[in-house]
């Protein structure tokens, strides 16, 4: 395989990648909330936003064809700077694939889309507490602490 870091190539995910991708989010639950999810539910849900725009996208990384990481991007309307943030969402890269460029290569992208978007304001990402090693990585690519702190309820 070489280097996987030069060879890195990112793209907007298609129907063809919804497998893959619904197979990763399980991964990403396990691996960080200890979380089993369903897995008809969650490819119902990938299928959906790849199909529907409005909803969000996923870019996909790959590594000579194979798809080895991916994120979500889904958007928040900000009356206060009339324009949008974009939410990372669904992060996860192949355990043999991290540490060699993948996920800054994504966020490279997102980057570069946001810019040239002319509408967004800023990116947002959440992102458990105890997730130093994320937070890390984060902040090398320039991220900081937004200063607010997440809530929530859930239904069903």
């Amino acid at each position: 395989m070489g280097n996987p870091g030069t060879n890195i190539t990112v793209r907007q995910a298609v129907e063809g990648d919804v497998q893959t991708i619904a197979g990763f989010n399980r991964a990403m639950a396990v691996e960080t909330e200890g979380k089993e999810l369903e897995p008809a539910v969650v490819l119902e849900g990938v299928t959906a936003i790849v199909r529907r725009r409005e909803l969000g996208f996923y870019l996909v990384a790959e590594v000579e064809a194979e798809v080895v990481g991916q994120l979500m991007i889904t958007t928040e309307w900000s009356d206060w700077r009339n324009g949008f943030f974009w939410w990372i969402q669904s992060v996860y890269v192949k355990p043999e694939f991290r540490r060699v460029g993948v996920y800054s290569r994504l966020y490279e992208r997102v980057r570069e889309m946001a810019q040239a978007a002319g509408d967004v304001r800023g990116i947002r990402l959440y992102v458990a507490k105890e997730n130093v090693g994320a937070q890390r990585v984060y902040e090398r690519l320039g991220m900081g602490d937004s200063g607010y702190l997440m809530y929530e309820v859930e239904f069903g």
